[in-house]
C-alpha cells in the first residue's frame, strides 16, 4: 500500500491567565485526559499531540509557526476550554498554513446543578470561548472545520476522524506528482486543463513522459520478477483461460506483470503517486496497460485514462482520504432506462479499480478493439453495493469546478457473459432525471472518482481548503 508517511495532529487548548495558575493546571489536566482518551478510542487514524496551553499571543504564534514547519503535523485541533480573548489568536491563525478544526465541546457532559458555583462557571465556559474564537476565525475568513458536541460521543469522534483524513489529503496535495505517459487523448475536451494553475491552486506537479521513457523500464524487468508476480496473482485471483491456451494466456498476463513492475519502479524513482496512460500513445508497447494499472490502483496510486491528469490527481487524493477503501477511477458508459430501474453502468476499457470489487476478481485476456495492440489481460469483477459520492473536476478556463453527486451503488443481478471488463452500477440522486441533468448542465465530465467510503461533507471540506468552486447534486 502506498503510504503518506507518519502524520499527527496538534491539540491546542485556549485559555488565559485571568483565572490563576490553579485554574490553568486544571485546564491542562482536562486537556491531557481528553487527548489520552481520544487517542485510545480507536476511532482516529492519526494521533493527537497536546501542546502547551494557548494563553498568550506569543505562545499561539510560536505553535502555529512550528506547525507550518513540521511536515509530520497535518493540522491543528483547537478547543476553547475557557474564555480565550481572540486578539491573541490573530497573528498565529493568519500564519497557519495547514487545516484547522475548532472543536466546540466541554470537558464535562452535564451541568452539575447541585454543586455549580462561580469557580466552576469561570473554569468551564467553552460556550463563551467558542463565540469569541469563532468570531475571529470568521473575520479572518479561515476555512476551518467546526465540530460541535460532547467529545466522548462516537459520532463526534467520527467527525474529527473524517476531517483528519481530509487534512492529510490536503497536505498530500502539495506533494502530489502526476506522471503522464503520453499526452491527452486527441480531440477530447474534458481531459484538458491548465497544469500551471493546478500547481498554484492545488500543489499538483504534472509531468509528461514519452512512452520510450517507460519502455526502457519495461525492458529492464527480469523473468524472475515476472514469475514471482505471476505467483502472487495466482494467490489473489481466479484464472480464466477462456478460448486461449494456457501458454498464450500466461504470455499476455506476463506482459502486464512486466508493466506493473516497470510502472511502479518508474513512479517510485521519480516520487510520483499518480499517473495516466493513453491507448493512442503505445509506441514500443505490446499492450495497453490494464491489469498492471488495476494492480497499482489497488496499491494506492492515482490513475486516469486518456491522459486525464486532473482525475488521476483527484483519484490519489480521495484514496488518501479513504485509506484506499472502495475508491477509484471510473467512467460513465451506458444508461439503464427501464422504468423504475434507471441507473448508469460504470466501467472503462480495462482499468477499473479492484478496491471496488464485491468478490474475488478473475484475470481475463480478451481483445481490446482499440489501440491496435495484442490482447491485454485485465481483472474482471462486479462492483460493491453502498452509498457514496462520485466526483469530477472540470477546468472552465477562468476557474476549476468540482462536481459532487451522491449515488447509491448496487451489485448487478444479471450476468454479462460477453463483457470482458469490470462493471459498477449505481443510481444517482436525487433521482435519475434530475441528477443526470444537473451533472450535464454543470459541465461534469465522464471521467470521475467514486468512493463508497467518503462523504459529501469531506469532499466539500477539501474544496473549501483549496478555494475550489463546487456543486453538490443530491
Amino acid at each position: 500500500m502506498l503510504t503518506t508517511g507518519r502524520k499527527e495532529f496538534w491539540f491546542v487548548v485556549g485559555s488565559q491567565h485571568l483565572y490563576g495558575e490553579e485554574a490553568l493546571a486544571e485546564v491542562k489536566a482536562h486537556a491531557q485526559a481528553m487527548t489520552d482518551a481520544l487517542n485510545e478510542s480507536g476511532v482516529l487514524a492519526y494521533p493527537i499531540v497536546l501542546q502547551d496551553l494557548a494563553v498568550t499571543a506569543d505562545k499561539i504564534t510560536t505553535i502555529m509557526k512550528e506547525v507550518n514547519y513540521r511536515d509530520e503535523v497535518a493540522g491543528v485541533i483547537t478547543w476553547m476550554h475557557t474564555f480565550s480573548p481572540a486578539k491573541m489568536w490573530i497573528r498565529g491563525t493568519k500564519l497557519l498554513q495547514k487545516p484547522l478544526l475548532h472543536l466546540a465541546t466541554q470537558y464535562n457532559e452535564s451541568i452539575p446543578w447541585a454543586t455549580i458555583d462561580m469557580d466552576f462557571m469561570n473554569l468551564n465556559q467553552a460556550a463563551h470561548g467558542d463565540r469569541e474564537y469563532g468570531f475571529i476565525n470568521a473575520r479572518l475568513k479561515k476555512q476551518n472545520k467546526i465540530v460541535v458536541g460532547y467529545w466522548e460521543r462516537p459520532e463526534v469522534q467520527k467527525q474529527i476522524a473524517d476531517w483528519m483524513d481530509v487534512a492529510v489529503a490536503y497536505n498530500e496535495s502539495f506533494n502530489l506528482k502526476v506522471a503522464r505517459f503520453g499526452d491527452n487523448m486527441r480531440n477530447v475536451a474534458v481531459t484538458e486543463g491548465d497544469k500551471v494553475e493546478a500547481q498554484i491552486q492545488f500543489g499538483w506537479t504534472v509531468d509528461y513522459f514519452g512512452i520510450g521513457d517507460l519502455v526502457q523500464y519495461v525492458n529492464a524487468v527480469t523473468d524472475e520478477e515476472i514469475n514471482d508476480l505471476l505467483a502472487e496473482y495466482a494467490d489473489l485471483y481466479d484464472f480464466e483461460y477462456g478460448t486461449y491456451s494456457q501458454e498464450d494466456w500466461e504470455k499476455s498476463v506476463k506482459v502486464q506483470a512486466s508493466y506493473e513492475i516497470a510502472i511502479k519502479r518508474f513512479l517510485d524513482d521519480g516520487g510520483y503517486t499518480a499517473f495516466t496512460s493513453n491507448f493512442e500513445d503505445l509506441y514500443g508497447m505490446k499492450q495497453l496497460p490494464g491489469l498492471a494499472v488495476q494492480r497499482l490502483m489497488a496499491q494506492g496510486y492515482g490513475f486516469a485514462g486518456e491522459g486525464d491528469w486532473k482525475t488521476a490527481a483527484l483519484d490519489r487524493l480521495l484514496k488518501v482520504m479513504s485509506h484506499n477503501q472502495s475508491t477509484g477511477f471510473m467512467e460513465d458508459y451506458t444508461y439503464e432506462l427501464a422504468a423504475g430501474q434507471e441507473s448508469i453502468l460504470q466501467s472503462h476499457m480495462l482499468e477499473v479499480d479492484p478496491s471496488l470489487a464485491s468478490s474475488k476478481p478473475k484475470i481475463v485476456v480478451s481483445p481490446l478493439g482499440i489501440g491496435d495492440r495484442e490482447d491485454p489481460a485485465r481483472l474482471v469483477f462486479d462492483g460493491k453495493a453502498g452509498d457514496g459520492v462520485v466526483v469530477s473536476m472540470a477546468d472552465f478556463g477562468a476557474n476549476f469546478k468540482l462536481l459532487i453527486n451522491e449515488i447509491s451503488a448496487f451489485e448487478p443481478t444479471v450476468p454479462a457473459p460477453n463483457l470482458p471488463v469490470a462493471r459498477v452500477l449505481w443510481e444517482v440522486k436525487p433521482n435519475f432525471q434530475d441528477g443526470v441533468r444537473a451533472w450535464i448542465e454543470n459541465g461534469g465530465g465522464h471521467h470521475t472518482v467514486v468512493s463508497l467510503n467518503l462523504t459529501t461533507d469531506q469532499i466539500i471540506t477539501y474544496a473549501k481548503l483549496v478555494g475550489l468552486e463546487y456543486v453538490v447534486i443530491r
